[in-house]
């Protein structure tokens, strides 16, 4: 996958608090290590609740519960996020 790739990172609405929306503090670290490797995220929003889905070519290559992805941080420690990082780098 080039280094210079667009990953879109569709996420839906999550609880938190007892409240339903769309937040995207926990896709910090999952943002943080794909730009690492020089890709460019644009989040999409979505209707589908706890789910995160990164898509390259128009192909779906990832998807987890987004709140299984750390809160904040750089994403060097979450393993998810490093599972997507290897995802997008063998998308081709």
């Amino acid at each position: 996958m080039p280094a210079n790739s667009l990953v879109i990172v569709r996420f839906g609405p999550y609880e938190s608090c007892g409240i339903v929306e769309h937040r995207t503090f926990r896709l910090e670290g999952l943002q943080a290590a794909l730009q690492e490797d020089g890709h460019r995220c644009v989040l999409k929003k979505i209707a589908d609740w706890n789910k995160v889905e990164l898509v390259v070519n128009g192909e779906c290559i990832f998807q987890c519960n987004i709140k299984d992805l750390d809160f904040g941080g750089d994403g060097k420690l979450d393993p998810l996020c490093q599972e997507a990082k290897e995802a997008v780098k063998n998308a081709y």
